[in-house]
């Protein structure tokens, strides 16, 4: 078979090819790709400087086949190399440059071919075959030349002939359909990558190969559809150029998609489609009920932490208006009948105002451990140093806010320090401690660290008690500190919390 015919018999069937993919395939690039490789064909066979700038546009639709379009780096790579080696004449015909180029379109297709499953990988066995069959026919036309082999005629004529297999057996598949499946998995698989109902049109409009297609989302408090930005979404009344596809969730309404009836996408592409977003939806509303849920517990927990801390407060005043009151009075009224008694009664009604005494003392302890009084008068800036100075024996170092908190963020930032600083005196042999406490108008932070010997349990009963604490209030406590192995380089414990001041969210 002469090459004479055969060269324009190549051209003809790229074009061809293309021409057919870009009527009946218009959302893949393939098509236009192919037709760019017939025209640089021909170009190439009335100018010698042309002559090869033919596999930049096939090398690109082997290695991006089915969409045409490029992700993975290292084909992005091979192809912008394709590209730059064809240009230059003399480059291109170097058999070493040859021989490294149908390296690098192998070892990309096998790549792209490796990172696929399922539907992809079952449409991407025709990309790996032409791949591979044309990195074979580059190493051929490379060895030729190395090896002296003289065959220039018999290489051509195989060249020409893989060339020719290649683009029918892609247009071939594109035609029978494995496009639409690898079409629906690329779709399947942007949608676990975009969350946003913005980036889901894209990938849409991408999927059907429709720049006008739109989808509007059934939002049933409102009685109506809303597109991606949150607008009134009207779909069209008896309009001949548009195609309204309704989505149902389960039999509930959940979405409509519209598209552009001249676009004429397959219909089993269509369906596919659908059937991706009807899961899709699914899954947002099911996330979106998950996260309702969660802020409610959140919100839930925040409102047993206030109520609790209201009944203390409430207990407190109660303690102080009760029996305390009623203590002071009995103390009163027995230091009034000592005046008056004998000896002897005297004894005994001093005997019972010690028991008085006791009694208040063990009043005022519980309601300081309720709710210390100064901590409601004078807040964390006045709470802080009187806890110091009454439970620490060590040197503590303290930097304390002056801003007035919520009451349940401050009884649970005060109970945090007691129950570190007790801590730090029990366990923890320490001869120095800080205290720091900053706050703004989002959030408080306290930073309660020593210089011990470390290795607090994040999951002993007080701690966990403390992070279940912070965590109602929507906040989050750390633990850090590694214990010591020889006492002798002790690495201290920071107990840190950060309690939002606002409903958690």
């Amino acid at each position: 078979m002469p090459l004479s015919f055969v060269d324009p018999a190549v051209g003809v069937i790229l074009g061809g090819c293309g021409l057919v993919l870009i009527l009946r395939r218009r959302r893949s690039l393939v098509g236009p790709l192919l037709l760019l490789g017939c025209g640089c064909w021909f170009l190439g066979s009335i100018w010698s400087v042309a002559l090869f700038l033919h596999r930049g546009p096939l090398i690109q639709v082997h290695i991006s086949y089915p969409t045409g379009r490029i992700r993975r780096p290292l084909a992005v790579v091979t192809v912008l190399g394709a590209y730059l080696v064809s240009i230059v004449e003399a480059t291109a015909s170097n058999p070493w440059v040859t021989l490294g180029m149908a390296a690098l379109v192998a070892a990309a297709a096998a790549d792209i071919y490796a990172r696929t499953s399922g539907p992809a990988r079952k449409a991407g066995g025709p990309a790996l075959g032409a791949a591979l069959t044309f990195a074979s026919v580059l190493a051929l036309s490379a060895a030729n030349q190395l090896l002296l082999w003289q065959s220039d005629r018999l290489v051509a004529l195989v060249y020409d002939l893989a060339i020719c297999v290649v683009a029918l057996v892609l247009t071939s598949d594109l035609l029978w359909g494995r496009w639409t499946e690898a079409t629906v998995a690329d779709f399947v698989t942007q949608l676990g990558c975009r969350t946003d109902a913005g980036n889901l049109t894209l990938a849409i409009r991408r999927t059907l190969g429709d720049p006008t297609a739109t989808i509007g989302f059934w939002f049933p408090e409102q009685g109506r559809y809303l597109d991606d930005r949150g607008a009134p979404f009207d779909p069209p009344a008896d309009d001949p150029h548009r195609i309204v596809v309704r989505i149902d969730d389960g039999g509930v309404r959940a979405a409509i998609l519209v598209r552009d009836a001249a676009a004429s996408p397959d219909p089993q592409l269509i369906t596919d489609v659908t059937a991706a977003l009807r899961i899709a939806i699914g899954n947002t509303r099911l996330r979106a009920n998950v996260r309702a849920n969660m802020v409610e517990l959140n919100r839930a927990r925040r409102r047993l932490v206030e109520a609790s801390d209201a009944e203390q407060r409430r207990w407190e005043t109660e303690l102080a208006e009760g029996p305390e009151r009623r203590l002071s009075e009995l103390a009163r009224l027995l230091e009034q009948a000592e005046t008056q008694a004998g000896p002897d009664v005297q004894a005994r009604i001093q005997e019972a105002q010690a028991e008085v005494s006791l009694v208040g003392a063990d009043l005022v302890t519980l309601a300081e451990g309720i709710r210390p009084a100064v901590l409601e008068s004078g807040g964390l800036a006045a709470a802080i140093p009187e806890l110091v100075a009454r439970t620490s024996s060590i040197q503590v170092s303290l930097q304390v806010t002056s801003m007035r908190l919520p009451p349940a963020v401050e009884s649970a930032v005060h109970f945090i320090c007691a129950e570190a600083l007790v801590n730090v005196t029990k366990h923890a042999h320490a001869g120095a401690a800080s205290v720091d406490i900053t706050a703004d108008e989002t959030q408080v932070v306290a930073r309660i660290s020593d210089d011990g010997r470390g290795g607090a349990d994040p999951e002993g009963l007080g701690l966990r008690g403390l992070r279940d604490r912070v965590e109602a209030l929507g906040g989050t406590l750390t633990i850090s500190g590694t214990p010591t192995i020889d006492g002798q380089h002790p690495t201290g414990t920071v107990l840190a919390a950060r309690i939002p001041l606002g409903e958690a969210s």
